[in-house]
């Protein structure tokens, strides 16, 4: 409950803002537009007029589930769109990360002197300095956060976004397995409460039937490095960053497992990592040694122009 000892200098950044502008990390995932999404609450109910940055070309299914049932109800644009309405009082508030590298448009970001960022993941030397920077990394999502601060100040919510915000909690707790506290169910609960859908989160997460063949074939692949579970996808085959992470998950659920790493082909220059972790084994640490981001519990990172091969066995070497 981090964000509720500093709302007051949220509120106040917000109030003297004149408008606001909602960055996640780029490659967004279902935390991070939900609480996208929060903050654009928050802030509507403040009197503020509010912006959420997209400039993902290829959305994550869940994602783009998620922005059809909101049916263009919100200010969401491309941050080449927005440069008219960018002034010296212009704030930025930041989501589910703390990494400049891994924002939407980190350029953007810079030009703006007015920051707030909220968080729950792991800070390291490269995270963000300037302005507000809140990181609660008790809490299991940044949806989780933006709760806690909707129900502090009263802030009323229908139904689809409470549904929003439940799936990013399901979706970082790998359905409540990891990072899970009382307030993980307290804020589930409060979610419940304001309508939100548990079937209709079910439905944000399903999966594509083939894809999912796809993701068993890897997990055959699997290599256990003491405790720790490694699979690479093939060469010839190009994989969704969520893909990646779903096979990561999966990986987590057997037996002696406590940190799984899945290394495959996001496109024809680069190759990706996705990484979870119990909680005793710091993946997002070791992902920082390919300029990646996370925290204990889970991590992902990109690498240009390399192969599978190569990035396999910088891996090993890390874990050794």
């Amino acid at each position: 409950m981090e964000l509720l000892k500093y709302k007051s200098k949220l509120n106040n950044l917000i109030d003297k803002s004149s408008n606001v502008l909602i960055m996640g990390h780029k490659y967004l995932d279902l935390d991070a537009i939900s609480s996208s999404i929060g903050v654009y609450e928050y802030v509507k109910s403040r009197n503020k007029k509010a912006t959420i940055i997209i400039n993902d070309i290829k959305l994550e299914k869940g994602v783009k589930r998620a922005l059809d049932k909101l049916q263009d109800l919100y200010n969401i644009k491309r941050s080449s769109h927005i440069n008219k309405e960018i002034n010296k009082d212009s704030l930025v508030i930041v989501v589910d990360t703390n990494k400049e590298y891994l924002l939407q448009d980190k350029d953007l970001f810079n030009s703006i002197d007015n920051v707030a960022v909220i968080d729950h993941h792991d800070p390291t030397e490269y995270s963000i300095k300037k302005g507000l920077v809140v990181i609660d990394r008790d809490a299991s999502s940044t949806c989780e956060m933006l709760t806690d601060l909707l129900n502090e100040e009263k802030v009323k919510i229908n139904p689809t976004i409470a549904t929003l915000l439940l799936s990013g909690i399901v979706l970082d707790t790998n359905n409540y397995v990891v990072k899970t506290t009382k307030n993980t169910y307290r804020t589930s609960y409060i979610l419940t409460e304001w309508g939100a859908s548990p079937q209709d989160v079910q439905s944000l997460l399903k999966q594509d039937i083939k894809k999912y063949i796809e993701r068993q074939k890897v997990i055959t692949n699997v290599k256990v490095i003491q405790n720790i579970a490694l699979s690479c996808g093939k060469s010839s085959v190009k994989y969704r960053r969520e893909d990646l992470a779903k096979i990561a998950d999966t990986l987590l659920q057997f037996n002696k497992i406590e940190a799984s790493f899945v290394i495959g082909r996001l496109d024809n220059h680069n190759v990706g990592i996705s990484a979870r972790s119990l909680g005793n084994i710091n993946v997002g640490k070791i992902l920082e040694k390919f300029n990646g981001g996370g925290d204990e519990n889970e991590a992902g990172a990109m690498i240009e122009n390399t192969t599978i091969k190569k990035v396999e066995e910088e891996l090993k070497k890390l874990i050794k």
